[in-house]
């Protein structure tokens, strides 16, 4: 045990840790591509449903394991994310911690630097975005920084690998250093510099090195390390306690807003000393543009264009349009699907007994080829491969942490807050990973929230690409986008709202503070966009394709004993009751199983010329709001417990058949695609 918490049970590193330390959106991630390339593990942290980042980087011809800890902003946690992050630096005490910061905020970075010293901490100040920093003006002296900080500090622009080189250097360095670098001075002022040496004096030496850093989480009351120290040094543990709340006692003022203040002016004190601007600073294109996506009276239009571009033309129109189009009628169907039934009938000719079953398992209209195969690769793979290239972009551009800032006060509305941006926009490529991503949220309310909007009114990629297809081929109202697609994305909207309001008063409890570091907003690199976009598309067919594949046997088998035909038998009159003809049942019991199915049922549905215009909207209403595929459901239950996902199933059908309902009478009323 090394301080304030105690080693976990996993083995001891064969390498030295180096640990990647920050706020969010500095970018840690690209730094941790860099120094590990692909050899890399994500796993849960031990005990936590918090995920992490793993792997091995040979720096100087010697080998390190690296972590990537989820962004903090201070060693004082109030979020899972940074209770993880502050964890990983306790329990696995790193050789070296690089800080990353975002070189235009380094007087904001810099009070996280001296908590990150005062735990004792090898610190390595890396200050990313340079490049950045110079168009405005800002010179660095990184040598007088070092020396008055106490450690090395390096600049860099991970996206482009310019000073990486410096970086690795400065690593090896560190953690080839026989004694830790002193902590930068931070005079917190008598009184609790007085309370800190207290409290020090009642740590067992073992703790010496973390002494400061441990006394300052303890002045504050920190009930985490308490609960450690009590269950580790139980003989010291009532003297530590009486120390601290002694120390606690003595000190009149705000202790926390008192340690900030002190940090916050060494850091001033140092930057202004260290950093000059120059008086002919250039107001970059970039900046403006940043001011404008976050002003809603200008942010709202540009997000309106982007989805417009992105997600309608360019996942919709163009992915499960024209690329769906050619792939499956032009190459699986004649190449694939029409060659297999036909080798199948000539091996296992007849109408029925085990010839046809067989056939029908492989072939035949819901076979593992002709339609796990072909749904999985001729329709699921383009759209969901356009789409995962649009959220690349976005990401890699800095536009998302915008999105979050200008879609804030509306979030506010349904109780939730701008992080919960980042899974509900995930969730139009896969809702089964955005449920997981739901993690990133602190507090449970939001989570049960986020959980319930994803199941009813968040469509998939392969879903929406395939519902826009279908809808955009008809009459356009505006800009070309069609008056069924209108009127659809107008009602997923209304319900999102509408169930987001529901449900944040339903659930009691406060909304979690959000703020978030803004990267530079920057033209997103090609090989960055490649490199997501594939790594996406690998999770995703790993874990999805198994299922379509698997989907068509529970469909073969649920057909061979009828079990189907029963539940299909079932459907019918709720079918019927929106207005749809009973062959439109299949369409909803196979989008259970997976939500492409259900939305490709539907597209041959409707290309076969069984449904009206208006049916096909009422389907696709009803279809977006159905039960959300079976994948999910797991997902749910395993994140949101079995009785809460049975209750939020039941509603979300229940929700689904009623609005089907409405817009099917509606529609009528207005006289609608008859």
């Amino acid at each position: 045990m090394s301080g304030g918490l105690p080693a976990t049970a996993e083995a001891p590193a064969p390498h030295p840790r180096v640990a990647l330390v920050g706020n969010p959106n500095v970018g840690k991630s690209v730094v941790f591509n860099n120094l590990t390339g692909r050899y890399v593990t994500v796993s849960n942290y031990p005990g936590t449903t918090v995920e992490v980042s793993k792997g091995e980087a040979t720096i100087a011809g010697h080998r390190f394991t690296v972590w990537d800890t989820p962004g903090m902003y201070s060693t004082v946690p109030i979020s899972g994310e940074e209770q993880v992050a502050r964890r990983m630096i306790l329990e696995r005490d790193p050789a070296v911690v690089v800080h990353v910061v975002d070189a235009k905020n380094l007087e904001r970075s810099l009070p996280l630097t001296f908590q990150l010293q005062e735990l004792g901490q090898r610190v390595v100040l890396m200050l990313n975005v340079l490049d950045e920093a110079e168009k405005l003006g800002l010179a660095i002296d990184f040598d007088g920084l070092s020396r008055a900080a106490g450690m090395p500090v390096v600049g860099a622009v991970a996206t482009t690998r310019r000073g990486m080189d410096g970086v690795k250097r400065a690593i090896d360095a560190a953690a080839a250093a026989q004694e830790r670098a002193a902590a930068a001075p931070v005079d917190y002022g008598l009184d609790i510099e007085a309370a800190l040496s207290r409290i020090g004096a009642a740590l067992p030496k073992v703790l010496a090195r973390r002494a400061r850093g441990s006394s300052l989480l303890l002045l504050q009351d920190d009930a985490e390390i308490a609960e450690h120290l009590e269950r580790d040094y139980p003989a010291a543990w009532p003297a530590i306690r009486e120390a601290a709340a002694a120390a606690r006692a003595s000190v009149s003022r705000n202790i926390a807003s008192a340690l900030a203040t002190a940090r916050h002016a060494r850091a001033q004190a140092l930057v202004e000393a260290h950093v000059a601007t120059s008086a002919t600073k250039r107001r970059a294109f970039a900046e403006r543009l940043s001011e404008l996506t976050i002003n809603p009276w200008t942010g709202v239009p540009i997000l309106l264009l982007v989805l417009y571009i992105g997600l309608y033309q360019f996942v919709g129109v163009f992915g499960a349009g024209k690329v769906v189009d050619f792939l499956e009628h032009t190459m699986f169907a004649k190449l694939l699907v029409q060659p297999v039934n036909a080798l199948l009938l000539k091996a296992l000719p007849g109408t029925g007994g085990w010839h046809y079953w067989t056939r029908e398992l492989f072939g035949g209209e819901y076979g593992i080829v002709t339609l796990g195969v072909t749904y999985a690769f001729a329709i699921v793979l383009p759209i969901v491969t356009m789409f995962f290239a649009f959220f690349s972009v976005l990401e890699d551009s800095g536009y998302f942490p915008r999105l979050a800032m200008l879609l804030d006060r509306v979030f506010k509305r349904i109780g939730l807050n701008g992080r919960a941006v980042i899974p509900i926009v995930l969730g139009f490529g896969c809702a089964t990973m955005a449920t997981m991503v739901t993690r990133i949220q602190e507090t449970k309310r939001e989570r049960v929230i986020t959980t319930l909007l994803l199941a009813l009114a968040i469509p998939c990629s392969a879903q929406y690409g395939v519902i826009t297809a279908l809808l955009a081929h008809q009459p356009a109202a505006f800009l070309g986008i069609s008056w069924s697609f209108a009127i659809w994305a107008s009602i997923l909207a209304v319900m999102f709202l509408a169930t987001g309001l529901l449900a944040s008063r339903a659930l009691k409890g406060e909304a979690a503070s959000f703020y978030m570091e803004l990267p530079p907003l920057r033209v997103p690199r090609l090989s960055n966009v490649a490199m997501k976009t594939l790594a996406r598309l690998k999770w995703y067919f790993m874990e999805v394709f198994p299922l379509f594949v698997l989907a068509s046997v529970m469909i073969w088998v649920g057909r061979i004993t009828g079990l189907f035909a029963i539940i299909i038998h079932g459907l019918e009159p709720l079918v019927a009751a929106i207005g749809m003809p009973k062959s439109a049942a299949p369409v909803f019991l196979y989008g259970f199983f997976r939500r492409d199915f259900g939305a490709a049922g539907l597209f041959d549905l409707a290309n076969s010329g069984a449904l009206t215009q208006a049916q096909v909207l009422v389907a696709c209403v009803t279809l977006t709001l159905f039960i959300p595929c079976v994948a999910q459901f797991l997902i749910m239950k395993k994140e949101r417990g079995l009785k809460m996902t049975l209750v939020m199933t039941a509603g979300v059908m229940a929700t689904a058949f009623a609005v089907g309902g409405l817009t099917n009478v509606a529609l009528r009323f207005a006289g609608f695609g008859r």
